[in-house]
């Protein structure tokens, strides 16, 4: 079974730029979808961004044009570029596999 493990949160400005890790064990994660998403204090957890096996990607309006996310199959990991952060995306960023979910990474964009 796979096993998901976030990285690279933390605090920054508004403006600012963080890039996120999600580093997965197990032999599948090259013919698996990898999918970010969002949960911020009293909301429900919210969709992000996906991308494919075949590198085919997808984005949430609120993070279009400002986030990006890409895959290494061959370090198994998949990556949440973040730019331009606004107040609104502070959460815990979580990065979902075929069935398992990490246990999440921080992110706090202030004013």
């Amino acid at each position: 079974q796979e096993q998901l493990v976030e990285s690279g949160g933390g605090l920054v400005q508004a403006g600012g730029s963080l890039r996120l890790s999600c580093a997965a064990s197990g032999s599948i994660f090259g013919r698996v979808a990898m999918n970010w998403y969002r949960q911020a204090p009293g909301k429900q957890r919210e969709w992000v961004a996906g991308i494919t096996s075949g590198g085919t990607t997808n984005y949430a309006d609120s993070v279009k044009g400002r986030f990006t996310i890409s895959r290494d199959n061959a370090k198994n990991t998949a990556y949440l570029q973040m730019n331009n952060l606004k107040p609104d995306d502070t959460a815990v960023y979580y990065c979902k596999g075929l069935t398992s979910w990490g246990r999440g990474t921080q992110v706090t964009v202030s004013s």
